[in-house]
């Protein structure tokens, strides 16, 4: 996981700070969008020929990490 998640890069003076595929001018959230759209994997490396399967499956593994935390809730 941490090697796919290596590949998403943050740089403040690139594309507003927004997390990119590495360091490249293509962020998740573009990925995020295609796949959205219904794009699969292979059509979105297709769509954007600077990617690799990999970078795909990062955006997704970036998302869920960052979404991915615990909820607590008070027992009432």
């Amino acid at each position: 996981m941490e090697k796919l998640l290596a590949r998403i890069t943050v740089n403040p003076k690139q594309c507003g700070g927004r997390p990119c595929i590495r360091g490249m001018r293509i962020r998740v959230s573009d990925v995020l969008d295609l796949l959205e759209a219904g794009l699969g994997e292979k059509e979105i490396v297709d769509e954007l020929p600077d990617l690799e399967l990999a970078d795909v499956r990062a955006c997704i593994a970036y998302v869920r990490r960052r979404i991915d935390h615990p909820v607590l809730a008070s027992v009432g």
